[in-house]
């Protein structure tokens, strides 16, 4: 294995693992709070034991994504020595406004989790408040970093150096918006219909139990919210992706030939030697008109980009039906469930719908994680669009084989850590004396 190929699986691959605890961490926090606002509404036992179980899980994700996000900003500067150097003063700023919002939520984690009985009803649902919005303020610089390497602003290129540098311009690059909204609900819809599922499945096996009512309920409906607001979020994508990367469209579209009125193509494996893709099925006008708003826009094929600049046109085109295929699924769940919800409530005792949830549990996890291989695969060969190849980035270290495989294993028993956790502490149903016993409120209070 070259030291291109071994630089790019291992970061792949911590990359891969760590967004898993990552958007857990955005979403667990949310859906916390939810849950102890309900317990202050309605007084129920559920809602303050979900609330708690999901404080706890959210320390565990909280831990364990520190650990791997340290070994992330370790590889970027040993794998990625020759980026660091040439990018770090134009991107430096969202790493340190993430490593603030990162201290933040600690702090705040820490109020939440011992501030029970301690500090008043207000501020301790407050505490839950700040530690679900700095969590999502990392996710968010961190994603800024990633559309500036896509769409690079606020700086100028003098002799091949970056001079004249304008740390907030570079954070309002064309592509930060679209791709951080993408990214967050991409996070709370993955997160939250994983959890549906998981507490779905334990309603089938064991029975009725208010405490995986209750969790179903939250958790559907931050994902369904999710991947409702997506539909919008991925049409922003798209036009920011044809204006300023239509090299990246057309490897998703298998665009090869330049065309006006081009034709959104649904499945289909892309042939980069004949230059076709064949077995696609075509909607025409669609791809113009989802990119540009307009059917007869033109839209750049490959054939009119070098080859050699070409992205893994066949992978780019698969992920990315991959993800939309796994969000369509998920979207029309979403729907089945508001309309049955609205029309023949009450919603759960429907076998049929926790059962679509089960199945629905692992597909926003591998919308994301396919999402996420269409941004970085279809930059390629470009690790800053346009400015650096990623080839000119790698570093000259020999054996990098070595610590790929050392980290994959570490990943695999962190990931192993933290399902045994979760199975012991966070989903296992409660006892009914414990439901019992949370639902009192302290002195009767409500907040409205």
């Amino acid at each position: 294995m070259n030291n291109l190929l071994a630089a790019r699986s291992q970061m792949g691959m911590s990359l891969a693992f760590h967004i898993i605890f990552a958007i857990i961490g955005i979403a667990l926090p949310l859906m916390m709070t939810c849950a102890e606002f309900l317990w202050y509404r309605t007084g129920e036992g559920a809602y303050l034991v979900l609330a708690k179980r999901w404080a706890k899980g959210t320390a565990i994700i909280f831990a364990v994504g520190a650990v791997s996000g340290t070994v992330l900003s370790f590889e970027l500067g040993l794998l990625w020595p020759k980026f660091m150097a040439f990018a770090g003063d134009v991107i430096g700023m969202p790493f340190s406004l993430e490593g603030f919002a990162f201290f933040t939520e600690a702090i705040f984690l820490g109020i939440y989790l011992y501030g029970w009985d301690r500090i008043s009803a207000r501020a301790h649902l407050l505490s839950g408040v700040v530690v679900s919005t700095s969590g999502l303020a990392s996710a968010i610089f961190v994603t800024i970093a990633n559309s500036w390497m896509n769409t690079p602003r606020g700086f100028a290129l003098v002799n091949g150096q970056f001079t004249d540098i304008h740390p907030f311009a570079a954070m309002n690059n064309p592509a930060a918006i679209p791709e951080c909204l993408h990214m967050v609900l991409a996070a709370y819809c993955a997160a939250g219909f994983a959890t549906a599922a998981i507490h779905s499945w334990l309603l089938l096996r064991k029975g009725p139990n208010r405490f995986h009512e209750a969790a179903i309920m939250i958790a559907f409906v931050v994902g369904g919210v999710a991947i409702v607001a997506q539909m919008f979020s991925g049409d922003l994508v798209a036009r920011m992706v044809a204006h300023y990367q239509p090299t990246k469209l057309a490897s998703l579209e298998g665009q090869f030939q330049t065309e006006s009125g081009a034709p959104l193509r649904i499945g289909g494996l892309p042939d980069v030697k004949a230059k076709q893709t064949p077995y696609a099925l075509k909607i025409p006008y669609g791809l113009s008109l989802l990119a540009f708003h307009d059917p007869h826009a033109t839209i750049r094929g490959l054939n009119d980009v070098p080859r050699n600049d070409w992205p893994p046109v066949p992978l780019v085109h698969v992920s990315f039906q991959v993800m939309v295929g796994t969000g369509s699924l998920l979207l029309l769940v979403t729907l089945y469930g508001f309309w049955m919800l609205w029309r023949r409530p009450p919603l759960l005792d429907h076998r049929r719908f926790l059962q679509l949830l089960v199945f629905a549990g692992p597909l926003g996890f591998v919308a994301l994680e396919s999402g996420w291989m269409v941004t970085e695969l279809g930059r390629q060969p470009w690790i800053i669009h346009g400015i650096m190849r990623t080839s000119a980035a790698v570093s000259p270290m020999p054996h990098l084989t070595i610590p790929f495989l050392s980290m994959t294993a570490v990943y695999a028993i962190l990931g192993v850590v933290v399902i045994w956790l979760f199975v012991g502490h966070i989903i296992v149903t409660p006892r009914e004396e414990e439901l019992n016993s949370a639902s009192a409120l302290p002195g009767g209070i409500h907040v409205s």
